[in-house]
């Protein structure tokens, strides 16, 4: 067993974050069920942590018993079309509590004690596809045009939240779907409107833990920014074109201002020239400071990121490294998970099995990026071969009493 890291991850998840009590409190819609709902959970838990692509993989994983040593002697799991039907009608809040409460955990270990950058808790917010389809349609499927204007595309789309930075893992905190059009003459709901729904709910599940939200171009507002000042969370936004008045005279100026600040050989540049500006946008009354990096590479190309932020007594290099980071929640979230663990695929479509999907393919990352970070960073190079290990671990895993997932 000491070798055997999918036992090992199998006592982490069980040991620290009580993964047996969270699969208790599942339930679902079905009346007199064979199965109870976590025995429907586990097999599809355990798939999205060995980084399944598909159902039909879980399926043979299950005819062939090659869970049978983390479950009770006597116990039978579902077949895969048991698990399609119940994640359709299951009660979505206690898989979200499974995801919430693995945060709680992180922090009660004091995973993020240091921050993820320069002793602050940064996260980063966007929006993505998890799927799309010409003929699959529910109820919650958001509906565009396509290209020719006499058919429409039938889509999901989450707002993520998670953390970024060079320090300490990159976890999933939460997500929120978009919602879709009351009737086809109605738009879909926008991403800012989502994005805002979700930072509440995180706001209210993890008072404190959030210092700092960095998002894209697309929040450069006043309703953002108020959003995060109403909750007490600074903003950094991205700025590239914009129409707001401030903003465009805040431009203008710095442009003519001389740099407060100049960084050689800083980052794989040449140099970076810093100009910051105060100044007030409309409908915002705080004041808020408007930061562009001007990068000179040693070819002489140069590039530049403007940011806005409500974070008036950070150093500008703390700036400089949350607005590169923002490129984490692209990189290691959105990336690999699509490319590695099947996010943009539909697992099953309709009802609450899309959200139920999404939020088990988060929470099965976080316990995977968490088991990596936590315990066996030295002992593994990457992630790929964390996986390969595990799979190796599933097979020659033998029945002992410790590793026996028992939800009673």
């Amino acid at each position: 067993m000491r070798k055997n890291y999918f036992a090992k991850i199998v006592r982490y998840i069980k040991d620290v974050y009580n993964v047996e009590e969270g699969l208790r409190n599942l339930q679902d819609e079905r009346i007199n069920p064979t199965y109870k709902t976590d025995k429907i959970v586990l097999p599809v838990l355990f798939g999205f942590i060995l980084r399944i692509r598909s159902f039909n993989e879980l399926n043979y994983m299950i005819k062939n018993n090659e869970f049978k040593n983390v479950l009770p002697k006597g116990c039978k799991l579902p077949g895969i079309d048991s698990i399609r039907d119940t994640l359709k009608v299951i009660d979505i809040s206690g898989i979200r509590n499974m995801l919430k409460n693995c945060i709680v955990k992180t922090r009660e270990n004091k995973v993020f004690d240091n921050g993820t950058i320069d002793a602050l808790v940064v996260c980063a917010i966007d929006g993505t596809q998890t799927f799309n389809s010409d003929k699959k349609k529910c109820e919650n499927c958001l509906s565009v045009i396509k290209s020719n204007k006499n058919d429409h595309r039938n889509h999901h789309s989450s707002v993520i939240l998670s953390t970024v930075g060079n320090v300490g893992t990159k976890l999933v905190v939460d997500f929120e779907q978009y919602k879709p059009g009351i009737d086809n003459s109605s738009k879909n709901e926008g991403e800012l409107t989502a994005a805002k729904r979700l930072i509440n709910r995180v706001s209210n599940d993890h008072k404190d833990f959030v210092d700092v939200i960095v998002y894209d171009a697309l929040a450069c507002n006043s309703e953002w920014i108020n959003a995060c000042i109403k909750l007490g969370i600074d903003a950094v936004v991205r700025v590239k074109k914009n129409n707001i008045k401030s903003i465009r005279e805040t431009k203008y100026r710095v442009n003519k201002s001389e740099p407060v600040a100049n960084w050689k050989a800083y980052d794989g540049y040449e140099s970076i020239e810093v100009y910051e500006h105060y100044f007030q946008m409309n409908n915002v009354e705080q004041e808020l400071r408007f930061v562009k990096f001007h990068q000179k590479k040693s070819n002489n190309k140069r590039t530049q990121r403007m940011i806005i932020t409500t974070c008036n007594d950070v150093e500008l290099k703390t700036l400089y490294k949350i607005i590169k980071a923002r490129q984490d929640i692209e990189n290691s979230i959105f990336h690999k998970l699509k490319t590695e663990c099947g996010l943009s695929h539909c697992y099953v479509h309709g009802g609450n099995a899309i959200e139920a999907v999404l939020c088990l393919i988060f929470l099965a990352s976080n316990y995977l990026e968490l088991f990596y970070c936590r315990r066996i960073r030295k002992s593994l190079n990457t992630r790929i071969e964390l996986i390969r290990q595990l799979y190796k671990g599933l097979y020659l895993l033998k029945y002992r009493t410790e590793l026996i997932i028992n939800t009673g």
